[in-house]
């Protein structure tokens, strides 16, 4: 059974900043490429929650969703918060998880 996922106002936001950085740099087609990886990958941790591996955060896990993009997530019993979508180009020490 598929766990509900949740996306916490700063997933929110961080997906939108990337979504928004493609559509302004690259094409279309890049921007709906980005948005399938993301919708699959949030369909394979709701099958499989701990199928990506723990960050340096007690708890808290680490999709990578190609190289340049990562996706922080927290399982609480029956549910899956999305925390944060990451720009792995940016400087480690911002991130927050």
């Amino acid at each position: 059974m598929a766990l509900r996922v949740n996306w916490t106002t700063e997933a929110v936001n961080s997906y939108k900043s990337i979504i928004d950085y493609l559509s302004k740099e690259w094409t279309i087609k890049e921007v709906e490429y980005f948005s399938e990886r993301v919708d699959a990958l949030i369909n394979n941790i709701s099958i499989q929650p701990y199928l990506f591996k723990a960050s340096s955060i007690k708890q808290i896990r680490k999709a990578a969703i190609g190289k340049q993009n990562s996706l922080f997530y927290i399982i609480r019993s029956d549910e899956i918060f999305l925390l944060q979508f990451w720009d792995n180009r940016q400087d480690p020490n911002k991130r927050k998880y």
